[in-house]
């Protein structure tokens, strides 16, 4: 369990909040949320000790191992990636090089044959035998290949960088997990994965993530920063968005009568209850939604921003884009062939795949960026394509000529 009491953190004159009381408890994973700059990440900081607050204290059950996502991606550079995972777990880490190195010795005292034998009960009782193929799991579930556990972390390009890290914090089954944007860099599949892994965690996770999907899929409870005040509310991302929303519609309307406004939002949880129900971290650990006070929904501060489309000069016809035989190889790597396909008005789709340098290619191609390709698309007469390259670069640089 973690205690958290009269917590403020100041930066002059700027507070980033102030008098903060929770309680975070075991089986639960807490999604913190907040506007830019709001202090998510520090908060995470202050609560793995890498920042002292101005005041108040953060207390912990005794015994308890915490265990903090990486942010530093040359960190483990030297080591190779399987130990760099164990290194996640400090107190095996730190028993088996002892131990390794009492082996090592050339000279084996009768002292060094007392230290090894409680090294090794240590290391049983930790579950040591078995921490390099738990590791190695864990890697492979988060897209690490078998052949590059051996390889230094320098030999890793950075999305597999952010795998390791993130099998490291995972490692070992801690008591407290806090992730800061444990999404980043992963494939959907990936990530389906973490998703499920967090929704059967019986520990206490905190995770700050700008990824409302994962927060839906994995949160049982969302603490807002809003205003230097948090606040903990039960359920999800969407049922703390909506609730809030409904709240503060409610409180706008003043002719409404309250006996109604409380009947709306009885049946708002009702509905969200239900629903919550049919999916297996509910069914596992979210009976608190049971315990929700309609008074402790309240109107969020925030405001949110918008993204305003220009009108259209001509309105599309139905025709999109038509695509025949499309195929691209990549120094002898077939990345896809002869794709064929249709896109008509109102389609919206998604383009997988394992690998992003694929998906980046296929765009390359629609955009006219790369002409090096077999096969033909044809977009629509009444179309004008834009895009939004990964690599913004040259955007970038067409825009400051123009300001």
């Amino acid at each position: 369990m973690i205690n958290i009491s009269n917590l403020s953190l100041r930066f002059g004159k700027r507070i980033l909040f102030e008098d903060v009381n929770l309680k975070f408890t075991p089986g639960n994973c807490y999604g913190i949320i907040g506007a830019n700059g709001a202090g998510k990440s520090t908060f995470l900081k202050i609560i793995s000790g890498e920042v002292d607050p101005s005041t108040g204290s953060v207390a912990f059950t005794p015994g308890e191992r915490m265990s903090v996502l990486s942010q530093d991606h040359y960190a483990f550079d030297e080591f190779s990636v399987l130990e760099t995972v164990m290194m996640g777990n400090q107190d095996l880490y730190k028993i088996m090089k002892e131990k390794d190195a009492i082996y090592m010795k050339e000279d084996f005292s009768d002292a060094d044959g007392e230290r090894a034998g409680e090294l090794e009960s240590l290391f049983a009782e930790m579950d040591g035998w078995n921490a390099e193929s738990n590791a190695a799991t864990l890697l492979s579930n988060l897209g690490i290949r078998e052949e590059q556990h051996t390889k230094l972390v320098q030999e890793l390009d950075g999305n597999e960088k952010v795998r390791v890290l993130l099998a490291q914090a995972l490692f070992g089954k801690p008591d407290i997990l806090i992730l800061d944007e444990p999404t980043n860099d992963l494939d959907i599949k990936t990530i389906a994965w973490l998703e499920d892994f967090l929704a059967s965690y019986e520990a206490i996770v905190l995770v700050v993530s700008h990824d409302r999907h994962f927060l839906d899929a994995v949160c049982t409870h969302i603490v807002d920063i809003d205003f230097s005040k948090m606040t903990i509310y039960t359920g999800n991302y969407t049922f703390w968005y909506e609730s809030s929303q409904l709240a503060l519609k409610q409180r706008s309307d003043q002719n409404k009568k309250m006996e109604d406004k409380v009947k709306e939002l009885q049946e708002f949880i009702r509905r969200f209850s239900a629903n919550a129900s049919k999916s297996k971290q509910a069914t596992s650990r979210k009976k608190a939604l049971d315990k929700i006070n309609i008074d402790e929904i309240k109107p969020s501060n925030r405001k949110y921003p918008a993204i305003m489309f220009n009108q259209m000069d001509r309105e599309p016809g139905d025709q999109i884009l038509q695509v025949e035989g499309l195929s691209k190889t990549v120094d002898g790597q077939v990345f896809f062939k002869d794709i064929s396909f249709m896109v008509n008005k109102g389609d919206k789709i998604a383009i997988l795949a394992e690998n992003n340098l694929v998906t980046s290619a296929f765009y390359d191609i629609l955009s006219g960026r790369d002409q090096d390709y077999k096969g033909e698309f044809k977009w629509g007469v009444t179309i004008t394509p834009a895009d939004m390259p990964i690599d913004n670069a040259d955007s970038s640089k067409a825009a400051r000529k123009i300001w």
